[in-house]
């Protein structure tokens, strides 16, 4: 509990020192562009991937689970919809991310901890949190809606697919379901859980990379610890949002 309790109070710390205006805004919109391209932009084809692979295989599984004379043939579309709207897109896709992309942060920061490239911007007198770690939060939680967006996006083709080629379930009753008592909420839900999710992923993983202590096998460990750690933390948050937001 003590050990948790210091964990909690270095990173409220390290979070201050981060959260202050950079003193160079040039050298910051820099970063924060090279950030984009790094953390969103590098990520947009696993999430295309993943998305187009689950839509399809969520429409499969309802379709074969809950195939009943009594129940509406639109059914299948408007679960899968719902799923990915309301949890796919959002939560675990978030997952999936912290695996990538957390763990590319704490083992980039923890490189250059343990080849004193940071103490090297402390000697110079340059805010080496606010200088490193700022750009990767507010690149994150700005390509999170992105990618969200592309999420979904995929998931509702990866539906169509099995309409087209499986010819699992009849394309009009697809469209009929993910058209059915749609609701524009939904979609906000998803967009305003992520960003808490990508401020948790970038944070959580900048400061165990941040504050390695040791050689190479160090980084490693930080690595892994920023995932679980992460994907830990985006479960309990998932679940206090959701129950705030769908209520």
């Amino acid at each position: 509990m003590l050990k948790a309790l210091q964990t909690l109070g270095s990173y409220m710390i390290l979070m201050g020192k981060t959260f202050t205006r950079p003193e160079r805004m040039r050298m910051f919109f820099k970063q924060y562009t090279k950030e984009l391209s790094q953390l969103g932009v590098n990520s947009i084809g696993i999430v295309l991937l993943i998305s187009f692979f689950i839509g399809a295989v969520i429409c499969i599984q309802i379709k074969l689970n809950i195939q009943s004379p009594w129940m509406p043939r639109f059914v299948t579309g408007y679960t899968t919809r719902e799923i990915m709207l309301l949890e796919f897109s959002s939560s675990i896709m978030c997952l999936i991310l912290a695996g990538k992309v957390g763990s590319n942060i704490a083992s980039e920061l923890g490189t250059m901890r343990v080849t004193q490239q940071i103490d090297a911007l402390e000697i110079m007198g340059v805010n080496s949190a606010n200088f490193l770690i700022l750009p990767k939060i507010t690149a994150l939680v700005t390509m999170i809606p992105v990618l969200v967006t592309f999420s979904i996006f995929a998931g509702i083709i990866g539906a169509y697919a099995t309409a087209w080629f499986g010819q699992i379930i009849n394309q009009e009753d697809l469209t009929y379901g993910l058209q059915y008592s749609f609701k524009e909420w939904f979609i906000w839900c998803g967009i305003i859980k992520s960003l808490f999710f990508a401020f948790i992923i970038s944070s959580v993983s900048s400061y165990f990379g941040y504050t390695v202590e040791g050689g190479s096998i160090e980084v490693g460990k930080a690595s892994t610890n920023a995932v679980v750690c992460s994907s830990v933390l985006i479960l309990f948050s998932d679940l206090f949002l959701t129950q705030l937001l769908t209520k």
